[in-house]
């Protein structure tokens, strides 16, 4: 009697990987819907930064807008305006300004 009664509690019980398999799913999710697009974001921004070339508009992280008048390895010197330059961080350039269409 007692042979059939953990004969069939055994039975009835799933493998112990199919607990962790909610786990698995949950990370896998986690994976592509916040890792990999914030890896691909920073890639992105990497590239830009790489690329990088004297007479591009950028917008720095804190919101200057401004022209590279030279670059070196981990710096850029922006314009401002007329005869106001400053260094900045490659880093901290958060955006390429692309030029507007002429609509002639």
């Amino acid at each position: 009697m007692l042979d059939l009664m953990t004969s069939a509690a055994g039975a009835g019980a799933p493998p112990a990987w199919m607990q962790f398999l909610p786990f698995v799913g949950m990370i896998l999710i986690f994976w592509f819907l916040i890792i990999r697009p914030q890896m691909k974001r920073q890639k992105e921004h990497q590239d830009k930064i790489g690329a990088l070339k004297k007479g591009d508009r950028v917008v720095t992280a804190g919101g200057l807008i401004g022209k590279i008048v030279a670059v070196r390895d981990d710096e850029v010197d922006l314009e401002l305006a007329r005869d106001v330059r400053v260094k900045a961080v490659k880093s901290t350039i958060g955006d390429v300004i692309l030029p507007k269409a002429s609509n002639d």
